[in-house]
């Protein structure tokens, strides 16, 4: 899987996402879902999933939360905790399993609150990152009712017969990958192309996690 940056700048991604929400939580005593519901309305959520330097990397997570804020007064605030508290983690693991899957940050939330994820610290705290990811996938799965392929196509409001037009795919074959009858990850990569160019989208963005 092609993922939106290289895996070196990943820890810095992780603190990153794992202080800012524990100074927005602990220091300014934010609600952590209001806070976060502000992280995902504002643009340094794409340019973190993106991967943007300034923002995994060029930037403090306290920077970030003073930012979505929109308060530069706020930094004053901030006090080193001596550990590491559950908000911290919750970010942490978060900022990982966001480049490990792919997926947006809306789109986890959409299927996996903030509080949810929160809920998780213990055991998963203690255990390897990846059966932290492992529990996340197997999450969101079970709770999504549809493919990435339908999903996409409804948003581009075209029917099955419309996508079939556009990318020269069968209507069945289509129906098969919207079903689950087939498997889009075990697609020909010409298939999974076509049909990415005809939704204006990544060849990743249709292809299923886990």
């Amino acid at each position: 899987m092609i993922r939106a940056y290289d895996k070196t700048y990943l820890l810095n991604a992780q603190s990153n996402l794992g202080s800012m929400l524990e100074f927005a939580v602990c220091d300014l005593k934010e609600d952590l879902t209001s806070f976060y519901q502000k992280f995902l309305q504002s643009e340094i959520c794409s340019r973190f999933e993106n991967g943007e330097s300034g923002v995994i990397a060029g930037k403090s997570g306290i920077e970030l939360a003073v930012e979505i804020l929109k308060d530069e007064k706020l930094a004053s605030k901030y006090r080193p905790a001596a550990n590491r508290m559950p908000e911290y983690w919750c970010g942490w693991a978060l900022a990982y399993f966001q480049w490990f899957s792919n997926l947006t940050f809306r789109n986890i939330d959409r299927l996996i609150s903030i509080d949810e994820v929160l809920s998780m610290y213990s055991p998963y705290h203690e255990m390897d990152i990846l059966q932290f990811c492992d529990k996340m996938i197997e999450l969101y799965n079970n709770r999504k009712k549809f493919t990435n392929l339908k999903l996409l196509r409804i948003d581009a409001g075209l029917s099955q017969n419309e996508l079939a037009g556009l990318s020269d795919i069968p209507v069945r074959t289509i129906q098969q990958y919207e079903q689950k009858q087939k498997n889009i990850n075990a697609a020909k990569a010409e298939t999974v192309v076509k049909l990415a160019k005809a939704l204006c989208t990544s060849v990743e963005s249709l292809l299923e996690i886990g």
